[in-house]
């Protein structure tokens, strides 16, 4: 067995077996990341779409995401790579066959031979991108060294110590930061809303961030929860203890029926926009998604 401490499930992994995301393995005793250079996915998207919104505008970058994810959200959008127990459970050889398997080097030279179509570096996205963060850290590194930009779409959650592996490669990232209980994130998403503020409040401080959080009816779309969410945001600080909080960007998204949530409604328009006006209260930039 060897001890994986990318997040906070911290798995057990026994020789050859594989973590709760489903990318994370044990090779000779080493824990090691099982999709490293493994791409679901490969697209030039407008830079907005990630959403970042105020990180070179109108531009486009190269997007690329693997498979996996320490997450179990049952609204996900991704979930055919991200969670599906079909994806996770299929073989190396099988996956081989599905996959874009690429170096970091030639990722790095295909951002490159872009950059003629508007393309200004690599952003990793689409499954969760911290369960391989050593294709990240790699990648992210030989971009920087062509002069080219980097942004993470993550869920923020993996620990410090992961975080401080590729922050020095990471321009820009979007994270979310899905709700502001722990009751939330611990009973829906499986997941740890304080290892989540803990990874926002390191990384601000170094790159440029911007948070989402996608509103689920009767779940996360109150004004109390909006209210305290936007104003932790707005204490952030940088470096020297300023706060800089109220500049971060916050996109709030309208929720779809989708997954495993087919039975909910979809967020009303006007409850959004509601909750964007709450958000304002404390933030400068708060933006609208999905309506």
């Amino acid at each position: 067995m060897a001890r994986c401490n990318v997040c906070f499930r911290h798995c057990d992994i026994k020789e050859g077996g594989i973590g709760f995301c489903g990318a994370r393995t044990v090779k000779n005793g080493v824990v090691t990341a099982r999709n490293y250079g493994m791409l679901t996915g490969i697209m030039l998207d407008p830079i907005e779409k990630k959403p970042i919104s105020r990180f070179y505008p109108g531009s486009r970058i190269l997007s690329v995401g693997s498979y996996g994810c320490n997450l179990r959200c049952p609204f996900c959008q991704n979930y055919e790579i991200s969670w599906s127990e079909d994806a996770l459970s299929m073989p190396d050889q099988k996956r081989r066959r599905e996959l874009i398997e690429i170096s970091p080097e030639e990722l790095a030279d295909l951002a490159e031979a872009y950059k003629n179509r508007g393309n200004i570096g690599v952003a990793f996205t689409y499954n969760e991108p911290l369960i391989g963060y050593e294709f990240v850290r790699d990648t992210a590194k030989l971009v920087k060294e062509r002069g080219m930009k980097t942004v993470l779409v993550s869920n923020g959650t993996a620990e410090i110590e992961i975080l401080e592996e590729i922050l020095p490669y990471i321009d820009a990232m979007n994270i979310d930061l899905k709700g502001f209980s722990d009751d939330y994130y611990e009973k829906l998403l499986g997941g740890s809303r304080s290892m989540v503020m803990n990874f926002i409040e390191r990384a601000v401080p170094d790159c440029h961030m911007e948070l989402t959080t996608l509103i689920i009816p009767g779940e996360n779309d109150s004004e109390q929860e909006i209210r305290e969410l936007s104003g932790w945001i707005a204490s952030l600080k940088d470096k020297e203890g300023n706060v800089i909080g109220t500049e971060i960007p916050l996109h709030i998204s309208r929720f779809f029926p989708r997954f495993k949530m087919t039975d909910r409604d979809a967020t009303e328009v006007k409850k959004i926009y509601r909750l964007a006006d709450v958000a304002r209260e404390k933030l400068k930039y708060v933006y609208t998604g999905n309506c």
